[in-house]
């Protein structure tokens, strides 16, 4: 930056210097010592000429200078200015992998109380369950290359005026959901114009949850749809260890709702488990034909192509934006899911756990989609927060919980880049 400000400073001085010389010729020579000399005069011409020519480089060589300026200045001034908004240079996250960083302290955060926030379960407000250390509200995502903007809740609510914005998964998409209406009532002065479109309470089991947003008129939905495909009943014939199936090559029953929406985030991994399926007596099926010998990598791909099967058929990608999020990892000790590796901070290194084949599979699909999909690859970040899980701070203290995560917390880092795509990919206004 120094040296572009000392050349803008010589090409200056030049050209004053240039102005200078003219204004001198002028004055001293006589005024008829071209009309007497042709040689003269073809010469006169001839430095003329030169001067002109100096002059345009000096121009040119100004404004790339004031180009390069504009280049490697005007990106964090814009930051400055714009509030939550995105530089030209930062225009796009396409252009930043904004998922490789690391967790910065910020005395900002959190960015809500969950206590006054009627939509976070009990079971995820770790300090009303009696955590006692506060450091792990503190962290804020730092990407290498890029900024993710200042959460700017009143720029959020008039984004979604109007809106439909759906989350379809497991309860870590409930969390999420959790999260993103707790961020926005921030904003919302009657707090009572937010509510359940059903008057439900939020509970685990319930398969669809509404939130609307009056002032506004948005509304923000949860579809529990833990594999996102079919689960089926015992077929005729089936082995006595058999109890269900679960229909990979078949969308959930209720994805219809799923539709008409203007922001659609997926996500499903946590139950792609042995625990979960063939220890409950849950295999696979295609078609009319079980598959007892289909392991659950492969069950987990059919179901993918299942699903981007379905969004590029069903769901018109110039109104709705789709988002998929990556796996979350976990923190469990050891495979007995006993006891949490638990720390007072965020891990320096992943430890293994910034991989997962389920994270792989879906970056895998949606590159082959012929329909814009982001997706969301938030498992190396997340990996590096041992610190963040309910752990026994949830309304079952008997039970550790080094799964999900506590409210406020890593969620929200979720939304903050989910609402930077929004804003900065597609405008404020889409």
């Amino acid at each position: 930056m120094i040296d572009m400000m000392n050349s803008l400073n010589r090409v200056a001085s030049f050209k004053r210097s240039t102005s200078i010389n003219r204004k001198g010729l002028n004055v001293t020579s006589p005024r008829g010592l071209s009309a007497a000399s042709p040689k003269v005069s073809r010469l006169g011409g001839v430095s003329r000429l030169f001067q002109v020519l100096v002059v345009i480089g000096s121009l040119v060589s100004f404004l790339i200078a004031i180009g390069c300026g504009y280049l490697y200045v005007l990106p964090n001034l814009s930051q400055t200015f714009l509030g939550y908004g995105l530089s030209k240079s930062n225009a796009s996250f396409s252009s930043c992998n904004v998922f490789n960083g690391s967790w910065d302290l910020d005395d900002s955060y959190p960015l809500y109380n969950a206590t006054e926030c009627p939509f976070v379960e009990q079971g995820f407000n770790c300090l009303g369950n009696g955590r006692e250390d506060k450091d792990y509200l503190r962290w804020r995502w730092k990407p290498m290359n890029c900024v993710i903007p200042r959460f700017n809740v009143q720029s959020i609510l008039e984004m979604f005026r109007g809106k439909r914005i759906v989350f379809v998964g497991d309860s870590m998409s409930r969390t999420q959901w959790e999260s993103l209406i707790c961020l926005l009532m921030t904003g919302v002065e009657d707090k009572k114009s937010v509510y359940e479109v059903n008057g439900n309470k939020i509970t685990k089991r319930i398969r669809f949850l509404g939130v609307h947003f009056s002032s506004f008129n948005f509304t923000v939905e949860f579809f529990r749809s833990v594999f996102l495909v079919q689960q089926g009943v015992m077929p005729r014939h089936a082995p006595k260890r058999v109890k269900s199936t679960l229909k990979v090559d078949m969308l959930d029953d209720i994805s219809n709702h799923w539709v008409n929406s203007d922001v659609l985030i997926f996500n499903t991994g946590q139950w792609w488990v042995p625990g979960k399926l063939f220890e409950t007596g849950c295999y696979f099926q295609v078609g009319n034909t079980l598959k007892l010998g289909m392991p659950i990598p492969t069950a987990y791909r059919t179901a993918l192509d299942t699903w981007a099967s379905w969004v590029e058929k069903n769901i018109n990608t110039n109104r709705t934006h789709v988002f998929f999020r990556t796996f979350e990892p976990s923190h469990w000790s050891d495979q007995t899911r006993r006891f949490c590796n638990m720390t007072q901070q965020p891990l320096s290194e992943a430890r293994g756990r910034d991989r997962s084949l389920f994270s792989d599979t879906i970056m895998e699909v949606a590159k082959n989609m012929t329909v814009p999909i982001t997706v969301l690859h938030i498992t190396p970040m997340t990996a590096l927060r041992s610190d963040a899980h309910v752990v026994n701070w949830s309304d079952s203290p008997s039970t550790p919980d080094c799964s999900h995560w506590c409210l406020p917390g890593v969620p929200d880092v979720w939304n903050e880049i989910l609402l930077s795509y929004l804003l900065t990919d597609y405008g404020l206004h889409f």
